[in-house]
Formats: C-alpha cells, sequence, structure tokens
C-alpha cells in the first residue's frame, strides 16, 4: 500500500509594527526605520499589514506608547486578527509583559526580530554558537514573563510560589550555558587565528558595508564564486574568504555580516569574533548601495561600527554599487539636461567626500574593469611595500 504525502502551506503570520517618534527623530528618519523594520519581517516570512506610530518625548515606561494608542492597536488587531506586534526600538522585560498582557498576541521587539534572523541564517558551528549566545543573553532579564503562570496569588510566610524557585533554576541554567557558549568560541576564535595566520604572507582585503548592499554579489564577480546572495537583510551571516589574484597579484577577499541601524548589543559583541577579519585586513572595500534613499545615513552607520572595532583607520576604497538604479529624484539631482552618466558620479559629492571612490553596478557588470584596475593598484602597492624585494610584480 502507498504512503500518501499531503503537503501543508505554511501561512504567513499578519505583523503590526510600532514606532515612536521622539524629539530627537524627524517623521520621515522614523519613516525610514519602519520601512527598514517591514523589511525585517519580510526576511523572517511575516506580512506587515499596518504601521502605527506616535510622537512622545520619550516612550512610556510601562507600555512603550501611551495607554490611548495601545487601546487603538488593540482594537486593530482584534479586528484584523493580527498575529505579531513588533516594535522598532528593543523593550524592557516590563514593557514586554505589559504589553503582551493587554494585546494577547505574540510581542516582539526590534533586537528580537534580528535575532530570529540571525537564527534561521546561521550555516556554521561559529555563526550558531554566536546567535544562540545572543539569544540567552537577551533572554536573561526577561525570564519572569515566562513564569507568570506559576506565581502565587497571595503572599506571606509559607506561601512563595514555586514560580521564583523555577525562575532562579533556569536562570542558572542560562548562566551555565552561556559560559559553556563562551567557552566554545574562544576554542572556535584559537582555530580561526590559527588558519589567519597560515594565510599570513598573502594581502587581505575586507569588504564591508551595510546588510542587502550587494557585498556578496561582488564577492563572486571578483572570485568568481558562488556565495550566497539574496535580495534580503542578513543573506551572509558567515565570513566566507577566498583567494582571488587579478593580473599577478594574489590576495585573500573576504565577505563580512552586514551592518544595521539598531543592531542589538548582544549580537555585536557576539560577532566581533566573525568581525576579526576586518580588523586584521589591510583593505577595506566599503560597498554603498548607492540607489537607496538613505544611503549616506547607512554610511555613518558602517563608519560607527568600523571606528567601534577599531579599524575606520585602514586604507579604504568607497564602491557606490547599483548605479542602474539610481533615482536622481530621491537626492535633489538635477536630471533636466539628460540621464546621469559615469562621469557625472565620478564628479558629485558623493566621490568627493568617500576619496577614493568608484561608481559600478555588479549585477550589470557596468564599470567592473575599472573597479578591478582600482584594487589592483591598492593591493599591488600593499605588495610592493611589504615585500620590497619580490621582483614578481615586476
Amino acid at each position: 500500500m502507498k504512503q500518501k504525502f499531503y503537503e501543508t502551506a505554511v501561512k504567513q503570520e499578519k505583523v503590526v509594527l510600532v514606532g515612536v517618534i521622539t524629539p530627537n527623530e524627524t517623521e520621515e528618519r522614523e519613516k525610514e526605520y519602519l520601512e527598514e523594520l517591514q523589511f525585517l519581517v519580510e526576511t523572517a516570512g511575516g506580512l506587515t499589514v499596518k504601521t502605527f506610530t506616535q510622537k512622545l518625548q520619550r516612550p512610556e515606561r510601562s507600555t512603550f506608547v501611551g495607554t490611548g494608542k495601545l487601546d487603538e492597536i488593540k482594537e486593530y488587531v482584534i479586528a484584523e486578527e493580527i498575529d505579531i506586534v513588533v516594535f522598532d526600538d528593543e523593550l524592557t522585560p516590563s514593557q514586554l509583559r505589559n504589553i503582551e498582557r493587554e494585546l494577547n498576541v505574540k510581542i516582539l521587539d526590534r533586537s528580537n526580530l534580528i535575532l530570529d534572523i540571525f537564527a534561521g541564517r546561521a550555516q556554521t558551528a561559529q555563526a550558531k554558537t554566536q546567535v544562540e549566545l545572543a539569544q540567552l543573553q537577551y533572554l536573561l532579564p526577561r525570564l519572569t514573563r515566562l513564569w507568570t503562570h506559576l506565581e502565587r496569588q497571595k503572599g506571606g510566610i509559607g506561601m512563595r510560589g514555586p514560580g521564583e524557585s523555577q525562575i532562579e533554576t533556569d536562570r542558572r541554567l542560562i548562566l551555565n550555558k552561556i559560559s559553556l557558549l563562551k567557552e566554545r568560541l574562544k576554542l572556535i576564535d584559537r582555530q580561526n587565528e590559527t588558519q589567519r595566520k597560515n594565510r599570513q604572507q598573502l594581502i587581505r582585503v575586507a569588504l564591508v558595508g551595510y546588510t542587502n548592499v550587494g557585498k556578496s554579489t561582488i564577492m563572486n564577480m571578483l572570485s568568481k564564486s558562488e556565495v550566497f546572495a539574496e535580495n534580503k537583510l542578513f543573506a551572509t551571516l558567515d565570513t566566507t574568504v577566498r583567494k582571488v589574484v587579478i593580473e599577478n597579484v594574489p590576495f585573500l577577499l573576504s565577505d563580512t555580516v552586514g551592518f544595521i541601524r539598531k543592531l542589538p548589543h548582544h549580537l555585536v559583541e557576539c560577532f566581533k569574533s566573525t568581525l576579526d577579519e576586518v580588523r586584521e585586513a589591510d583593505i577595506l572595500i566599503h560597498v554603498v548601495d548607492v540607489s537607496h534613499p538613505s544611503f549616506e545615513d547607512q554610511i555613518r552607520t558602517v563608519n560607527e561600527t568600523l571606528k567601534d572595532l577599531g579599524a575606520i583607520d585602514k586604507t579604504m576604497i568607497t564602491v557606490f554599487n547599483k548605479i542602474d538604479a539610481f533615482v536622481p529624484e530621491q537626492h535633489h539631482v538635477d536630471v533636466t539636461e539628460g540621464p546621469l552618466t559615469l562621469d557625472d558620479f565620478k564628479h558629485s559629492w558623493m566621490a568627493k567626500n568617500n576619496s577614493p571612490a568608484i561608481f559600478i553596478s555588479a549585477t550589470e557588470k557596468k564599470n567592473v574593469d575599472e573597479f578591478r584596475e582600482l584594487l589592483y593598484e591598492y593591493v599591488k602597492k600593499v605588495h610592493t611595500e611589504r615585500y620590497p624585494y619580490d621582483n614578481l610584480l615586476y
């Protein structure tokens, strides 16, 4: 008798986004953050159906938004049968508990959502360990909300409920697991350090940039390899290293995890070991999605992260990618005299503020040869300085 198999369609969860506009942020900036949050939701597999915003001096201590706005969200959640409500900033344990109690649906904040995406994207043992460590560090202060069903209603001597002891037990288990994961990461770091030492004789170039700017596509283009590239946030978590030869100069090219605004602190800490390739690189290629309306903000975010990593003073080439998708109107560029040419890009404020700069389209293969030539000159210069008696290049 043949066994029958039935495919079960996975229901796409309906999501509502919530953001607060404080005096430090403009409505336009908050709109950009929420658009990015929507992209994160799509990357995680959800469907955003509505966005709520509220102007406040600062987020409410107990419920993040005001009670009136929370009631408005609650009405919509019930009427439209919403599955998840995602907040654009990290919620405190008490805010998370209060909002969850009021809305009675799954509540996530930006950090939790990014952690969920990272968990789904992690492939290697190192990435999985880093993500698990970040998840546990995020969970630790939020344990109390997991055990509310064990709390006793009455207080007093002899009336302490099992909730408290259970929380303490779980806290100890999580702390032990965190220690174990940290030791495992140290071992992986030592192994990676040994690998890097074995590659020290070659010049090292690292691709850095905001998430989803085309780093992996450029990696594939330069190394003729098949690194996973997708139009989703955090398509690459693991650092990939490939040997590349341009003319007669060999070098190592590494593709690293993309940066993002409001990246959870736990993730930054846990992925610092992955970013050792950035710290130890001779040359950085900062890839920028020039078609993004807020690419200048993204450049600032990447530079701030590089500064935190102690890598901001390294030799850097800025590659403005996706010139084929650049929309002049979004950046108040006058195109009455005709479409922008490559020469227009070279003489723009983008080139002047980020020298040396190159403008390409990795997918359309536009201006790729000039990019290769520029990279060749920089790698050759480092090679000549390091190995002045090496006649291989001449």
